[in-house]
């Protein structure tokens, strides 16, 4: 075993001024809190108590001894992060919701430490509010200097820019995952594995997640399970509410529905935060005056969400709603898994849509993006690249990606941005030296070979004359459809253009399986609820309701305002079976 420094440096001179509030010290009087919560147990000197990739024993409040937390990359070379002492405690911001380590912890000498499970250490933060405001400043900090470090998560390992590498760089990127990627050219112990392991082309990236072991170009969902973002969702469970889609109206929900003492599943497509979550900077949401980045805002939601003891599933597309039935299904796209509930928030959103261009899924994520993340800002450094949309979305990530590339091309259809995007946005756009803006310009064609895109053809709407533009990177933010497919045949109602009518647009459809009391019940409730669809106990907030305003902030003040409805409708709703 290495030595135990009792203070290796943190991964950033920022993390380093924090280290007492990333490993605080607990009082006398708070470890007598934590006594009512857990009991005892006592840890040999040596053992390892608990290892990355897997669940641990709980969060261990130390009483007497040591414990050293080390760092696993995955080829078992692990190096100290921190010596934890009597009075301090373990675990990172997933042991809020009982997720693998994404450490290794191994006692020093003997251990007697206070453990708790997920379930008694959100009751501790809720019950001692200045304790639960110590420790969570902790856990997230402690996640900080993981990701900082690309430390306790999966290792990818294939050539450079291999597409299937930045899809899931890209997923756990937006799911403020950490994650290594090793170029087997370069590194030696990448070489070595590629050698024993003699993929095939189609093998590319191999993975090594922690405490699961090697895989072969997996999909995101079994990366999802790899890393625990997506676990079993037993079939047996009933719900109070699924709520479907993790954007800032979804998780306002989420943490409202459990603050207030409903069980509450989330199902989350590709990334909590959904769009929101991938800008750069909002700098009009209330309360944060130099703004916050999307993924911060959305960061804080998902903790809080946590800390109520939310399921958070990702990635886990719906498939199907059930409405027939009662309790109300939510089939799991992609199986046979039945997932049921009292009532269902749909706060699926809007996706950007992909322009009817010849090539174009071939070339997403080898140079066509709907996304601009951190990983796509690297491969955009001093190169001129192309970016289509005219919403507040495109011109977030226009600035963004205008501080790493040479230059960047905004094409829009209008001759403004006046009608479409905030103003401030517009006024950072025009004073940015970097950003070129086209107007009344449109993307006609796309071009590329096995490298990836290669250029572009653009029409001017006037003239009708078009040019071709040599670029690697074309970034797409067009228009918003509903994503709604996956309702049909519930009797949903829906606009002209897919979004959801709720409240007194809608005409009503009958709840199955209910008394006439019931009925009449469900009727008066519906009659008062302006977020309840066309079908009973079925609720849509945000981007995806017709008439919905299409800002963050609305779109949280939905997802607080659907828990009193719910509340009102599960009242005398029909129950299931015990």
């Amino acid at each position: 075993m290495k030595s135990h420094a009792e203070h290796p440096p943190l991964p950033t001179e920022a993390l380093e001024k924090r280290r007492a509030q990333i490993y605080p010290v607990l009082s006398k009087a708070d470890i007598r809190h934590v006594r009512r919560f857990g009991p005892e147990r006592h840890f040999e000197a040596g053992e390892r108590i608990y290892r990355a990739g897997q669940q641990t024993p709980g969060t261990l409040f130390i009483l007497e001894g040591r414990i050293a937390v080390y760092r696993n990359d995955g080829f078992s070379t692990d190096s100290l992060m921190a010596t934890l002492q009597a009075r301090q405690f373990t675990g990172e911001i997933g042991q809020l919701s009982d997720r693998p380590s994404m450490a290794d912890g191994v006692a020093i000498d003997r251990v007697t430490a206070i453990v708790l499970s997920a379930e008694a250490l959100r009751a501790l933060l809720v019950a001692h509010a200045d304790l639960g405001e110590l420790m969570i400043r902790s856990l997230i900090l402690r996640s900080v200097a993981l990701l900082e470090k690309n430390s306790g998560g999966p290792v990818f390992i294939g050539p450079p820019g291999h597409a299937r590498i930045h899809a899931l760089q890209s997923f756990l990127t937006a799911n403020s995952h950490p994650y290594t990627v090793l170029d087997p050219h370069t590194d030696q112990r990448a070489a070595a594995l590629v050698a024993a392991e003699q993929p095939a082309a189609d093998d590319w990236p191999l993975v090594i997640c922690p405490g699961v072991g090697l895989k072969k170009n997996p999909s995101i969902p079994e990366l999802g399970r790899c890393v625990g973002m997506l676990r079993h969702l037993s079939e047996d469970t009933v719900w109070d509410v699924i709520i479907v889609g993790g954007g800032p109206a979804g998780l306002a929900a989420a943490v409202y529905a459990a603050s207030e003492g409903l069980s509450a599943l989330v199902l989350e497509t590709r990334a909590y935060g959904g769009q929101a979550g991938a800008s750069a900077r909002i700098e009009n949401y209330l309360g944060f005056p130099t703004g916050i980045s999307g993924a911060g805002l959305t960061g804080r939601a998902y903790v809080q969400a946590e800390k109520f003891g939310v399921e958070i599933a990702i990635p886990a597309p719906a498939g199907r709603l059930l409405c027939a039935s009662w309790p109300l299904q939510v089939e799991m796209c992609g199986s046979l898994t039945m997932l049921k509930a009292r009532s269902v928030v749909l706060s699926c959103g809007a996706r950007y849509r992909r322009p009817a261009l010849d090539g174009l899924k071939q070339f997403e994520g080898r140079g066509v993006y709907f996304w601009a993340s951190s990983v796509e800002a690297q491969l955009c450094k001093m190169e001129e690249i192309v970016l289509v949309g005219g919403g507040n979305s495109a011109g977030q990530a226009a600035v963004y990606l205008a501080a790493h590339a040479a230059k960047v091309h905004m094409l829009i259809r209008k001759g403004s941005l006046s009608s479409t995007m905030s103003s401030y946005l517009i006024e950072r756009i025009a004073a940015h030296p970097n950003i070129a803006l086209h107007t009344h310009s449109e993307i006609v064609g796309i071009a590329g070979d096995d490298d990836g895109l290669k250029q572009v053809r653009i029409r001017d709407a006037r003239s009708n004359e078009e040019v071709t533009r040599q670029t690697r990177r074309l970034f797409l933010f067009i228009g918003a459809d509903p994503n709604t497919g996956w309702l049909d045949g519930c009797g949903i109602a829906v606009d002209r253009h897919g979004f959801i009518l709720t409240g007194t647009d809608v005409e009503q459809a009958p709840l199955c399986e209910t008394s006439d009391v019931e009925q009449d019940y469900v009727r008066s409730v519906q009659a008062q609820s302006t977020l309840m669809t066309s079908v009973p106990g079925v609720f849509a907030i945000g981007d995806v309701r017709a008439g919905s305003t299409k800002r963050v902030a609305a779109a949280v003040g939905e997802g607080a305002a659907v828990v009193a409805q719910i509340h009102a409708f599960l009242v005398n709703a029909p129950r299931s079976p015990d």
